[in-house]
């Protein structure tokens, strides 16, 4: 039980803490750099705590929130060498992106307890759970349709709508070596 509480803070504390931080200034508010103010760990001195952080995510491509389990995370071109998953949430190759009528934005990232695993509060998630993808500067909102798990083999296929635009998250199984549980979301908004 103790271990399950400290792993939950630690993948907590990754998950608020951005891999990089900087200092908002006057001269970003007046370019209305996209930013948001992130929640410091307890263990901050109180010096940093009176500085004003933010996270950046104008470099992404894109950026995935779920609300209800606390993610916020940009992801990056498959092109680019930073959609890596063992850095970040990884797009998939041959992903559509989120104004693509009837595509699949497919999403990978790790689950655990390690600072890479960011979807590892997915199996938190209930069919009708909303995520958000935010798209050069508008919010495309999805529901959960469908979650089950296939074996973990190296291939997923993939049950969905053909003719529903479709956000698609994969990891693996909490507390299963052998499965992989693939979340199906519909666009809605």
């Amino acid at each position: 039980m103790r271990d399950e509480v400290y792993s939950d803070m630690k993948i907590a504390m990754m998950n608020t803490i951005p891999t990089e931080i900087v200092e908002s200034s006057e001269q970003d508010k007046k370019e209305n750099v996209i930013a948001e103010k992130v929640a410091m760990p307890e263990n901050v001195s109180k010096q940093e705590e009176a500085k004003t952080y933010v996270v950046d995510y104008s470099k992404y491509l894109a950026v995935l929130e779920i609300p209800k389990i606390g993610l916020k995370r940009g992801f990056y071109n498959v092109d680019s060498k930073y959609n890596n998953i063992e850095y970040n949430v990884t797009m998939v190759k041959g992903s559509s992106l989120p104004n693509v009528e009837n595509g699949n934005l497919i999403l990978m990232a790790h689950s655990g307890d390690a600072y890479i695993s960011y979807f590892a509060y997915l199996y938190r998630l209930n069919v009708g759970d909303m995520a958000y993808v935010t798209y050069l500067g508008k919010r495309y909102g999805y529901q959960i349709v469908n979650i089950y798990r296939v074996e973990k083999n190296g291939v997923v296929v993939i049950q969905r709508n053909d003719s529903r635009t479709t956000l698609t998250m994969i990891t693996c199984t909490k507390d299963d070596d052998f499965t992989q549980t693939v979340y199906i979301a519909e666009l809605v908004e």
